[in-house]
């Protein structure tokens, strides 16, 4: 019979064991975590530009060869870092917390946010990663805009847990549809972003409307938190839009 001693000392050893055992795998496996998050970045960005035959296995490839510039700008719309190099993941811009920049900029302290401007068809395009807060987390994604800094090419949009069949339509082809040839600006340079309408675009006057997409019927809240995230987002990248628009 064993002693409660013996007994504790070899669920100690076994703990100790089994803790070390976890820690080696969690630092085995990290690198390959942070690629696989590396990537599925980049496929969003390169995704909203319009970019195809985007997958994970050529995701660094096209992202190398498609964009040209990582562009970190500060609150005052002034470009403090340009990187054009290879292994475009080392930039600064490209790993920029998001949560972090904007939370400063929340508390009215300095804040710097990347940019990515990708080479198509002869045409620049400029890539702008949003952030915000859907019903149940952490909604993100990307919006291209075009040459003139106003026409949106497409977006990508993605959750942490929205609720599926509701708000989680918002990373459906359905939804992000909506957005390419919307304008975050009116005819009298007025930023507009672009509004997500619970009800649809029909509720709008008509020449708003170039500026608002439909709601996604009963996600209400993830919509609302959508429609928040690029309000507020764009507007942050307003000072260097208009400075090279």
């Amino acid at each position: 019979m064993y002693t409660n001693g013996y007994i504790f000392r070899y669920a100690g050893i076994m703990v100790i064991i089994a803790a070390a055992l976890l820690s080696t795998a969690a630092m085995l496996l990290k690198p390959f975590q942070e690629r696989n998050v590396a990537i599925d970045k980049m496929e969003g960005i390169l995704a909203s530009a319009q970019i195809p035959g985007v997958t994970a296995q050529n995701a660094i490839q096209l992202f190398n060869e498609d964009v040209t510039e990582e562009i970190v700008i500060n609150e005052n719309g002034e470009a403090v870092e340009t990187y054009t190099e290879p292994h475009k993941e080392n930039a600064k811009a490209f790993n920029i917390d998001m949560k972090a920049e904007l939370y400063k900029k929340s508390q009215g302290k300095p804040f710097e946010l990347p940019l990515y401007v990708i080479e198509k068809n002869g045409q620049k395009l400029y890539v702008i990663p949003v952030r915000g807060t859907g019903l149940w987390g952490p909604i993100w994604g990307n919006v291209a805009l075009a040459s003139d800094l106003n026409t949106i090419v497409g977006v990508t949009f993605d959750h942490k847990g929205e609720t599926p069949g509701l708000g989680a339509e918002i990373s459906t082809k359905a939804f992000e549809d909506q957005f390419v040839n919307k304008t975050i600006f009116d005819n009298q340079g007025n930023f507009t972003s672009i509004m997500v309408v619970k009800g649809g675009i029909g509720k709008l006057p008509e020449n708003d409307r170039i500026h608002g997409v439909d709601a996604i019927s009963g996600g209400t809240i993830t919509s609302n938190g959508v429609n928040d995230m690029l309000k507020d987002v764009l507007e942050s990248y307003l000072p260097y839009i208009k400075k090279h628009r």
